[in-house]
C-alpha cells in the first residue's frame, strides 16, 4: 500500500471514529487504533463510544464482515461531560495528567475545573481521582437519539457514522494530537538533560547558559594569566566537585 493511499484510508477511518480518545479499544487514542485496523492488527468491534454504527462503518471501509461492537470493552453511552465537584477537589492534578485532550485546568493544591466545550466525556479522569469528586453528566441533549443496532443494520453505515458523530470530534482529535506532540517534546527534553548529566565533566561548561559559560571562561583566562590551571569543575580546595 502506498503512503498516499494509506494516509487516505487512515483519514477515512478517523472520520468515522468518535475521537473521544478513551482507550477502550486497547490503544492510546483513535489514531493508533486506526493504524492497527489498517495493518490488520485489530478488529472493527473495539469502539464502544461508536457503538454498532461505527463497528459497521469500519467493517464497510475495510471490506470485512460486520460485527456488533464488543460489549465487554464498555457500553455505548449518549454524549457526556466530566464535571468536578469543585468544593471537594484537593488540587492533586491527577485528573489533569489523565485527560487525553487537555480539557481540565488547574494547579497543584488549587481547584480544578473541566472545560465543558473541550471535554469528550471519555471518563479517564475519574479513576485516578483520590477523593472521587468527578462525575460524568449528560451533555447536549439535542444530540440524543435511538442508537442503531447490529440487529437493525443500516444500508450505509459510513454515512450514518458521519451523521451521528459528535460535532466536536475533529477538535478532540486536534487537541489530542497537540498533547501528544507536547508530551513527546517533554520526553525528548528530559532525555537530553540526562545525556548532559552523563556526559564527561570536562564538557559541563558547554551545557551552561551562555552568560554563565562566558563568565567561567573569563575566570579561566584570569587564572591562566596567574599561572594557575584549575579545572573549572573542581571545587575551590582542589578536590572533586561536589555531587
Amino acid at each position: 500500500m502506498s503512503a498516499i493511499l494509506r494516509d487516505y484510508d487512515r483519514e477515512a477511518i478517523e472520520a468515522v471514529l468518535p475521537q473521544t480518545q478513551c482507550g477502550q479499544c486497547g490503544f492510546e487514542g483513535c489514531t493508533p487504533y486506526a493504524e492497527a485496523l489498517l495493518a490488520g492488527e485489530a478488529a472493527t468491534d473495539r469502539c464502544p463510544p461508536g457503538g454498532d454504527v461505527v463497528a459497521a462503518a469500519l467493517a464497510r471501509l475495510l471490506q470485512r464482515a460486520p460485527l456488533p461492537y464488543d460489549r465487554t470493552r464498555g457500553t455505548y453511552l449518549p454524549p457526556q461531560l466530566a464535571a468536578v465537584r469543585e468544593a471537594e477537589c484537593i488540587g492533586c492534578t491527577k485528573c489533569i495528567q489523565a485527560c487525553p485532550i487537555d480539557a481540565i485546568i488547574g494547579a497543584a493544591e488549587r481547584m480544578h475545573t473541566v472545560l465543558r466545550d473541550a471535554c469528550s466525556g471519555c471518563g479517564l479522569c475519574i479513576p485516578p481521582c483520590p477523593v472521587d469528586c468527578i462525575d460524568l453528566v449528560l451533555a447536549r441533549p439535542a444530540l440524543l437519539g435511538a442508537e442503531p443496532t447490529f440487529e437493525n443494520p443500516l444500508s450505509d453505515p459510513v454515512a450514518a457514522a458521519h451523521t451521528t458523530r459528535h460535532p466536536e470530534a475533529d477538535r478532540w482529535r486536534r487537541r489530542h494530537d497537540a498533547r501528544t506532540v507536547r508530551l513527546a517534546a517533554r520526553v525528548q527534553a528530559r532525555a537530553a538533560r540526562l545525556r548532559q548529566r552523563s556526559s564527561p565533566v570536562g564538557n559541563a561548561a558547554s551545557h551552561l547558559p551562555p552568560v554563565v559559560a562566558a563568565a567561567m571562561a573569563r575566570a579561566q583566562q584570569r587564572l591562566a594569566a596567574l599561572g594557575i590551571n584549575r579545572d573549572p569543575d573542581q571545587s575551590a580546595d582542589g578536590g572533586e566537585p561536589p555531587p
